[in-house]
């Protein structure tokens, strides 16, 4: 198997020389004006990941973004205005390579700063569920399809939705006290039949138990939707948002904002379940993740 990066690994070397040889396994380099430094931090650099990468200027920034995996991501300002972070997406899909990070900002003297910085996105196995479910989430009757397409437009456009402002802040919580129990990524069979891969986290909690916003956001959708059921999506900003599905009763309404810990709604057993849990998906710019990976990245974000 192919060696994996440790957890909560954060890599930087100063020599911009040696970039291509070494980034993907030492991390961080400065641009040839040597005005910045990049590194990076992630539980590990595999499909499902976050990364959270952090900028080092000479020079105040006034803009940063980063461009990868053909996606463009924002990143913001810490307290400091000569370090800025953004988070990028390794989408569940992603094979096995080295991937660029293209890094382009501005200085407060006006001066354009970019740098390239290279990923190496190892293998990752994902194990296989099969599942029993009620017969209609599987093969859904005629009559119900021009439901289900509505709904699956209205999450896609939800998610396409980019609001450049930063919502979140610090490090995302549990929004149960649950452990996981059915992990992202997975394969699933239902019914006897192959389905598209798992893209959340399940977590054991029993039905009624609080489901509190791991963060701050603006709840941009509530909805009794066909496969999730109750479902509640909180937008954190940046294109970064939480997906929260088969709730048994709501405790929110499109347009409010919550804090970490406000409560958004109980758990239930509604849609296509075997029984009740949470399930939370997590979206950033599109791409697929683990919430856990998110939470692992942004834990201790600033150096």
């Amino acid at each position: 198997d192919p060696k994996r990066p440790g957890k909560n690994e954060e890599r930087e070397i100063l020599n911009p020389l040696t970039i291509l040889l070494l980034v993907s396994f030492l991390g961080g380099v400065e641009d040839d004006s040597g005005q910045i430094e990049v590194s990076h931090r992630a539980r590990s650099l595999q499909p499902g990941e976050v990364v959270l990468v952090t900028v080092r200027s000479q020079l105040p920034l006034t803009r940063m973004e980063g461009r990868a995996f053909e996606k463009t991501f924002l990143f913001y300002p810490t307290d400091q205005d000569t370090l800025w972070q953004g988070l990028i997406g390794i989408d569940l899909a992603t094979t096995v390579g080295r991937y660029p990070v293209e890094l382009k900002g501005k200085t407060s003297d006006g001066s354009s700063v970019q740098q390239s910085y290279e990923l190496q996105v190892e293998h990752k196995e994902f194990p296989t569920r099969r599942l029993t479910v009620d017969e209609k989430f599987v093969n859904p009757p005629g009559e119900m399809m021009p439901r289900i397409r509505r709904e699956s437009k209205r999450v896609s456009q939800v998610f396409a939705a980019l609001n450049s402002e930063k919502i979140w802040e610090d490090s995302f919580l549990s929004p149960v006290p649950g452990a996981p129990t059915s992990g992202f990524g997975k394969g699933s069979i239902l019914n006897g039949q192959p389905r598209s891969p798992h893209s959340g986290t399940d977590f054991d909690a029993d039905e009624g138990t609080p489901v509190e916003a791991p963060n701050r956001g603006e709840v941009v959708l509530v909805s009794d939707l066909y496969y999730s059921g109750n479902t509640v999506i909180l937008d954190h900003g940046q294109g970064l948002y939480s997906y929260f599905a088969h709730l048994s009763r709501f405790a929110v309404e499109e347009g409010q904002m919550v804090s970490p810990g406000d409560q958004i709604g109980l758990v239930g057993a509604t849609g296509r379940v075997t029984g009740a849990h949470l399930h939370w998906t997590v979206r950033l710019n599109g791409t697929r993740v683990d919430p856990l990976s998110l939470m692992e990245a942004l834990s201790g974000a600033h150096p």
